[in-house]
């Protein structure tokens, strides 16, 4: 600890140096990168003095490790603070979580309108691409790990090739395809559907990772005792990986939850609230946010950094249910679960006490028809 406390203010007060007296360098994020390469040179020396090569190089690592970690950990909370910083004005009124923008101009304060219309427009939306992409994901996840072959191999290339295609490209196909071609105009379920291709190589690739980390003595147990390859996916393989499963849904929920240029593309831009994904356009909170931060005005603008903390917040809710309904290890039952289980092993109990009685009621009635006493027969 004495060498990490040296080495940060060694490095604070060379930087430091360097920036007001020596060097002509200027700026915040140099001082900071300067400052931390100094900081892991000098306790790597101060390390040195005490320690042999292999103990001084497995001390750095672990410095470079934890500072990068905490580097991250410092960036995701100065977005979030940051945004709540700018958005606070928007989310302390409470129509802006009851009400729409369908009589809301870029110049009425901000105790008028909301965004209740982007909230459900992103619900449906999301809703009916998870619903499309984790069942074909999850299916495709299960076909390239059970089924080898050269179909297996071309498909796991296809997922891989889609995994970095962009998601404007997914908003180009669906307009090509559900809205030129059928010839309707924006509305939410193409919106969903361009979400859904997006989504569907990240759950699929993501979920075949976590399969194949399945340890194959479970699989070979199953295969054993005579179950045969589907019942053991679907009571061995899949409940084992239940947890990682859960992350490849998260992750998924989150690529499509933040999209904006396939939402755009469509289900349009609308103010008005829209329950109906089959007819008319629809709005989404990535794109009123992305809509409102380029108006001039500021409440325009205040309304769009609320609009993105009630992503944040919304995007929190919806992971923090995903990880209670699935973050549960393998074997982990539910008090639901539990109290099933407990009244079928009562039933059990049941049957096998009635079924003993059933064997012994012959016996009793020999030896008491021979002359025992009943009491004692």
């Amino acid at each position: 600890m004495l060498a990490l406390a040296g080495a940060l203010a060694a490095a604070l007060c060379t930087a430091g140096l360097l920036w007001t007296q020596i060097a002509p360098f200027s700026g915040a994020v140099g001082f900071v990168v300067v400052s931390w390469f100094l900081f892991v040179l000098f306790y790597a020396v101060l390390v040195s003095f005490d320690e042999n090569g292999p103990a001084v190089r497995d001390r750095v690592v672990s410095v470079l490790v934890h500072s990068l970690g905490a580097l991250v950990l410092l960036a995701l909370a100065y977005v979030i603070i940051y945004t709540f910083y700018r958005g606070w004005r928007a989310l302390v009124h409470l129509n802006f979580f009851t009400q729409d923008l369908r009589s809301t101009g870029p110049l009425d304060p901000i105790t008028k309108g909301g965004v209740i219309h982007a909230i459900a427009g992103t619900l449906i939306e999301v809703g009916i691409a998870m619903a499309i992409a984790v069942p074909l994901g999850l299916l495709t996840a299960v076909f390239m790990h059970e089924v080898p072959g050269a179909l297996s191999r071309f498909v796991r290339t296809v997922i891989d090739a889609m995994t970095a295609l962009p998601d404007v490209l997914a908003g180009l196909f669906i307009y090509a395809t559900l809205i030129l071609f059928l010839g309707r105009g924006f509305f939410g379920f193409a919106a969903a559907c361009a979400l859904a291709v997006t989504v569907l190589p990240i759950v699929a690739r993501a979920a075949y990772v976590v399969l194949r980390l399945v340890p194959g003595g479970l699989t070979e147990a199953s295969y054993a005792l005579g179950t045969g390859q589907w019942r053991t996916v679907w009571h061995v393989t899949l409940p084992t990986a239940r947890s990682g499963l859960a992350t490849a849904v998260i992750l998924g929920t989150a690529r499509a939850i933040g999209e904006t240029s396939p939402v755009l593309l469509t289900a349009g831009s609308t103010g008005f609230l829209n329950l109906n994904p089959l007819h008319g356009p629809m709005m989404s909170l990535p794109l009123l946010s992305y809509i409102s931060v380029q108006s001039p005005q500021p409440v325009e603008i205040a309304r769009g950094f609320g609009t993105a903390c009630t992503l944040l917040i919304l995007v929190l809710f919806l992971f923090v249910a995903a990880r209670l309904i699935g973050g549960r290890g393998p074997g982990q039952l539910t008090a639901r679960g539990q109290r099933r289980r407990a009244a079928a092993s009562r039933r059990d109990v049941a049957r096998y006490e009635e079924y003993h009685a059933m064997r012994t009621m012959p016996q009793v009635g020999g030896l008491a028809a021979a002359g025992f006493p009943e009491e004692e027969a």
